[in-house]
């Protein structure tokens, strides 16, 4: 890890770029293989990123139309119950 934090600041296309590209790529197969990650649940993501930045069913509005479009998913009802 330190050769590769040593590496960050390389140039593309550069003989330090391409061993940084190789050292990351293997670091990331072998956290694959060694340390697998299931995505999450969406609403669990979704929930998780409200509460993280204290944002409300009515903040989301701009990007979900109404608050019926996100009320339409009985799980962020809850959470927008909770939150109230």
């Amino acid at each position: 890890m330190k050769e590769i934090e040593s590496l960050m600041m390389a140039e593309p296309d550069t003989p330090e770029g391409e061993k940084l590209d190789v050292m990351t790529t293997l670091v990331e197969v072998y956290e694959a293989r060694h340390f697998p990650m299931d995505l999450p649940d969406p609403v669990e993501a979704l929930k998780f990123e409200m509460e993280r930045k204290s944002l409300t069913v009515k903040d989301l509005e701009p990007v979900t139309g109404t608050s019926n479009h996100v009320y339409e998913n009985t799980e962020l009802q809850a959470l927008a119950d909770f939150r109230r």
